[in-house]
């Protein structure tokens, strides 16, 4: 009987094997396993530009008694420690806003605010954005009126002394009796072509910076969230500041002179030079709070973020021309730049560590010791000025600049700017365009309208309308007012 039934189960499993379970479909093998993804390899650090020595007295330089000092400004006392402020955030949104309105590639200057025409298909969104940053500082002034109330129910504010070099203070302040209504829903198209608008003011607790260096007389005071516009589309660091210091105009005309002397300048590009900067600053000026992340200087050369734009170029060409100038300016307060690239590098006063690119410019900004390293160049450092000067000149000069136009009969020509533009006044304007804007690629397209307009046929044909196109080409300034620049015929 066993063996009948183990006969009996080997059938089955026959059956089964050769049968229904045969005709099953055979398994798809698995794919093959991707490969692993190839992971580009880490480029090493660079080598260290400060020893551990001098990183160890970079911080006990800079943490001495006295040599920071960080208090409320000195008008808190009187106007309450709170204030209201234009966001980052929304500074950024109303940077789109004006691309939306204008297109990409039309810049207004950064002393304008960018509006819609009430005659324009947006003027619908204009009147709400208008409404809206009302309602926002309405409440950021109701919310900081509401703190200082209860700040001084608290106790007094002790405050910085005032100094000369301190930023003027913000008037207080107060917010309207009438309550601001509400701006209602965003237009569709407006959030379409912007997004959702973030706040665009906050109530804010600004706080001064006094940093004192090799001697009491030198002494520099900065104040953050500096007082913007309403509607400034540039503002981005809170924590940024901004101080002016002695402009061009006020140097001696001996001491300007033999600056750009040095620097191998004629004295009617110091003129044109002199001009612009008057638009940017003098050679100590600063500014972290906007796009170009750390700004220094008569021309406001810039960081950005990586660290290696123009400022840089300035500080090499010092760092090649004047390296002991150099290293009392800068490596021994804590600053310097990369070999290789040129990428600004600094120590953090705080802790000794050596920051490269990025991580520089940002603790430049938040750490207002290192600010003041290139102010006190700016304001003491010959080298440093020259410096500046002479990177101006290779960075921004346009007289040089190629230029070719596409003429009706499909001719081409081509040279260069100071073929047609012979005036100080005409090259102050071209400069102008150049430092703030980047470039001049529209004197291409005015050019090409002055030259079909005028029936011309090379481009020395378009210096006898030279006014016509520095007109079409004024920027921030007129040009064509300044009566110590030449004019054009």
């Amino acid at each position: 009987m066993r063996n009948r039934f183990l006969s009996y189960l080997c059938v089955i499993n026959l059956i089964w094997t050769t049968g229904a379970h045969a005709q099953q479909p055979p398994i798809s093998p698995l794919p093959p396993a991707p490969p692993p993804p190839v992971i580009p390899p880490v480029a090493p650090p660079p080598p260290p530009l400060f020893t551990d020595a001098e990183r160890a007295s970079l911080v006990a330089f800079w943490n001495a008694p006295g040599r920071l000092e960080i208090a409320a400004p000195p008008d808190a006392a009187s106007n309450g420690p709170w204030q209201v402020r234009l966001t980052p955030e929304g500074s950024a949104w109303l940077h789109g806003y004006q691309k939306a309105i204008r297109g990409a590639g039309k810049v207004i200057p950064p002393t304008q605010d960018a509006r819609a025409s009430q005659s324009s298909p947006q003027a619908e969104w204009e009147t709400w954005i208008t409404a809206r940053v009302a309602y926002d500082r309405y409440q950021a002034g109701a919310v900081a009126a509401s703190a200082n109330a209860a700040v001084r129910q608290l106790s007094p504010i002790p405050t910085a002394p005032r100094t000369i070099s301190a930023p003027v203070p913000p008037a207080p302040v107060v917010p309207p009796t009438v309550p601001v209504a509400a701006p209602g829903p965003i237009p569709p198209a407006l959030l379409a072509a912007c997004g959702n608008p973030p706040r665009f003011a906050n109530a804010v607790s600004p706080l001064q910076y006094t940093i004192r260096l090799d001697d009491p007389a030198d002494t520099y005071v900065y104040q953050d969230n500096v007082t913007m516009r309403d509607r400034y589309a540039y503002y981005r660091f809170p924590r940024g500041t901004v101080a002016y210091g002695k402009k061009l105009e006020n140097f001696s005309d001996r001491e300007l002179a033999d600056l750009f002397r040095k620097a191998g300048f004629t004295p009617g590009e110091q003129r044109i030079f002199t001009a612009v900067s008057g638009l940017e600053g003098g050679f100590e000026t600063v500014n972290t709070y906007d796009t170009g992340y750390v700004s220094v200087g008569f021309i406001q050369f810039i960081t950005l973020a990586t660290g290696r734009e123009d400022l840089a170029r300035v500080m090499a060409d010092e760092k090649a021309s004047e390296p002991q100038e150099f290293q009392n300016d800068f490596h021994r307060l804590g600053m310097d730049i990369q070999p290789s690239d040129g990428t600004l590098t600094v120590v953090d006063p705080a802790t000794g560590a050596e920051l490269v690119g990025t991580d520089a410019v940002m603790r430049v900004i938040e750490d207002k010791r290192l600010t003041a390293v290139f102010q006190r160049a700016g304001r003491k450092s010959e080298a440093f000025r020259v410096a500046q000067i002479r990177t101006a000149r290779a960075s921004y000069w346009p007289a040089a600049d190629r230029i070719q136009i596409s003429l009706p009969n499909g001719a081409v020509i081509s040279g260069i700017v100071s073929d047609f533009i012979k005036s100080e006044a005409g090259l102050a304007t071209l400069l102008d365009r150049k430092v703030n804007v980047g470039n001049i690629r529209m004197l291409t397209e005015v050019a090409a309208q002055v030259l079909q307009a005028h029936k011309g046929k090379k481009l020395t044909d378009l210096a006898r309308h030279e006014r016509e196109i520095i007109t079409a080409m004024k920027y921030r300034s007129d040009f064509l007012k300044d009566k110590k620049l030449s004019q054009p015929r």
